[in-house]
């Protein structure tokens, strides 16, 4: 059933609160500890207040040095190098690939974890020195440089082996894990046969199997899926319908929805039996509670702010002569800069949209959504207000990855501009630090550091996995984690 803007706006002055109209005037979510409100003048003060309050419990406390120059945590917590490229090899004898991007945990046999790892490698394979190796039968197109492996940790983490999930395919960034147990990985390019050297089309989506070996030999795009720049999947548990991210400007990028044809049902693989063509794929289309279109995610200006959501038929997902973002006419979706990040819990869908600049209506430097099935409501859950010095520490910018905790919240990888994070966020917008990348692959007098990716948590809880994506390190976290907030 269409959930019509008039229905929404009935609903909406039903309910009274929790609605806040686009326009509203609120403290941006800048900082660790800051709280961001809709409430004015009034709420800041009161956020200062409550902020101070809370900041004693909120989070494990300031980071630490790394004397090693890698990792700053906590006091309490350490980590451990799991993949290092150019160090640590596959079982195969070639060194594990670079550009470390989206990852999944899954228990395996034995007490193992297994994480399945993209490879973010865009482009021909002669320009990358650690491409994916072009493993026999799991190769879609031997032009392309990226694909994934797949990393084993024993239960006490003292063995770890690494071997090739699939290779062939290109720029893979975020990706999702299923519920019946494997991992999407999305191709972040519309690159066809013939540019970039590729021999085959790209932009899609495939899926990797971490338990089963031979079940990724021929890997197959997930056409229905469409072709687009992708970045993130999930799968709602409950009604089937795939999400996916879109990290694309000029025009900005969009959140889709696919829909499983009629009698479907998901299981390991089966996707993969799907036609090109078959379910129905999806863009969002946002209202506020005025039943007043909302051209981009960016006009949000307060966390609370609420938006009804109604879906509209892609055209041609496969997009063989117009991108699927530009098959739309203003007014016909809604549009958001740098969709990356999502991860289903709490019964819904969390969205990033890392940041917002020139080519937006409004800046910001990321928002977290939450996505409503049942309702079809989308929510502004945090807010960071643009970072004036992203080289000194403190403030976060350019939320990418994202994982829900099991200790309540949010953990996100920053990949913003200076310094990088992992940091912690909470549904009243508070935020805390976990991790700072101290790795300098700059100089001194221009340092950089790289992105945070693939942030998950092992099954059980206790160790958080993240990596740096150049040069491609993977990291297992361990501490004294406990709950925080509700």
């Amino acid at each position: 059933m269409t959930l019509s803007r008039r229905d929404f706006a009935k609903r909406s002055a039903a309910t009274g609160a929790g609605v806040a109209l686009a326009g509203s005037v609120g403290v941006l979510a800048s900082a660790p500890g800051a709280l961001a409100t809709g409430d004015g003048a009034a709420g800041a003060a009161g956020a200062e207040a409550e902020s101070a309050r809370a900041a004693a419990a909120l989070g494990y406390g300031p980071l630490v040095k790394d004397p090693k120059g890698l990792l700053a945590l906590p006091r309490g917590f350490s980590y451990r190098v799991i993949t290092r490229t150019g160090v640590t090899k596959l079982e195969s004898g070639e060194y594990t690939p670079s550009n470390h991007d989206g990852t999944a945990t899954f228990e395996g046999p034995r007490g193992v974890t297994l994480l399945v790892n993209n490879h973010e490698l865009g482009g021909a394979r002669t320009k990358w020195p650690h491409p994916v190796p072009l493993t026999e039968g799991l190769v879609y197109d031997p032009a392309a440089a990226g694909g994934c492996t797949v990393v084993e940790v024993s239960k006490h983490g003292d063995h770890v082996a690494e071997w090739v999930g699939i290779a062939g395919t290109s720029t893979n960034c975020a990706g999702g894990s299923t519920p019946w147990g494997t991992w999407l990985t999305g191709e972040e390019t519309e690159d066809k046969a013939g540019k970039n050297g590729m021999t085959k089309d790209h932009g899609y989506v495939f899926e990797v199997d971490p338990q089963d070996r031979r079940a990724n030999r021929s890997p197959r795009p997930l056409k229905a899926l469409g072709r687009y720049a992708h970045e993130a999947v999930v799968v709602d548990p409950d009604r089937g319908h795939v999400y996916l991210t879109e990290d694309a400007s000029g025009p900005n990028g969009l959140l889709y929805r696919w829909t499983p044809p009629a009698g479907f049902r998901h299981g390991r693989g089966r996707l993969r039996t799907l036609s090109d063509t078959a379910g129905a794929l999806q863009a969002f289309k946002c209202f506020d509670s005025g039943g007043r279109f909302v051209d981009d995610l960016s006009r949000a200006t307060a966390t609370g702010t609420v938006y009804g959501v109604d879906w509209v038929t892609v055209p041609d997902r496969d997009a063989r002569t117009t991108s699927v973002r530009k098959q739309f006419k203003d007014g016909e979706v809604t549009r958001a800069r740098k969709l990356e990040g999502m991860w289903w819990g709490d019964g819904g869908v969390y969205v990033v949209s890392s940041f917002a600049r020139e080519e937006s209506p409004v800046r910001h430097d990321g928002q977290v959504w939450f996505y409503h099935p049942r309702r079809r409501t989308l929510t502004l859950k945090v807010l960071l207000g643009v970072n004036r010095n992203p080289e000194r520490d403190g403030a976060f910018d350019g939320p990418d990855n994202i994982t829900v905790s099991p200790y309540g919240g949010l953990v996100l990888a920053e990949d913003g501009e200076g310094v990088q994070h992992l940091f912690g966020a909470l549904d009243d917008g508070r935020t805390y630090p976990i991790a700072r990348n101290e790795l300098n692959i700059g100089t001194p007098q221009k340092p950089e550091y790289s992105e945070f990716t693939g942030v998950t948590f092992a099954p059980d809880g206790r160790t958080l996995f993240a990596n740096i994506q150049d040069p491609g390190i993977m990291l297992a976290i361990t501490g004294p984690w406990r709950r925080q907030g509700r």
